[in-house]
């Protein structure tokens, strides 16, 4: 049955997702199907790792943290942008030096950081564990490497390692 059905909590959400894009008709339901077999069989092709969490109960805090810093960025960008020319420029690279190796972790570190609107992470050199980081109000670098560090390394590591 895990060969037909390799990923089928990744098989339920394609569906789902589909009928929330679509309409939800029986020859909907059939498409949907199908195109998540096929990713699934695509998943499943690609071999990846199982993650290993160590501590569910966080994974709620984590939520809740990125995405509070997620809005309150989101007003700091709007606040810059509209302000225009009255405000200098700040923005600049930063490398973090990360203690984070788990490969699920720092991939859920590259999606919280770049979903979060003043920041891009641009490269990660696995053999030094340093991150490139782009900020677009890097008045501080204190203060974002504290973020980094505190804030979601720290607790990435706590739920992964």
């Amino acid at each position: 049955m895990s060969r037909v059905f390799p990923y089928p909590l990744l098989i339920a959400s394609l569906v789902t997702m589909w009928l929330l894009l679509t309409s939800f008709s029986l020859g909907q339901f059939i498409v949907g199907l199908a195109v998540a077999l096929v990713a699934a069989q695509g998943m499943a092709a690609l071999h990846p790792s199982k993650p290993r969490l160590r501590r569910w109960d966080l994974i709620g805090k984590l939520v809740v943290t990125v995405l509070y810093d997620i809005v309150r960025s989101n007003i700091d960008v709007a606040r810059i942008l509209l302000q225009g020319s009255r405000r200098p420029n700040t923005s600049g690279f930063m490398a973090i030096p990360l203690e984070l190796r788990d490969p699920t972790a720092l991939a859920l570190l590259a999606v919280i950081l770049t979903a979060t609107p003043g920041t891009a992470w641009l490269d990660y050199n696995a053999s030094r564990g340093t991150l490139l980081l782009h900020v677009f109000d890097l008045v501080d670098e204190e203060t974002w490497y504290e973020l980094i560090k505190t804030r979601y390394e720290h607790l990435l590591m706590e739920i992964f390692e």
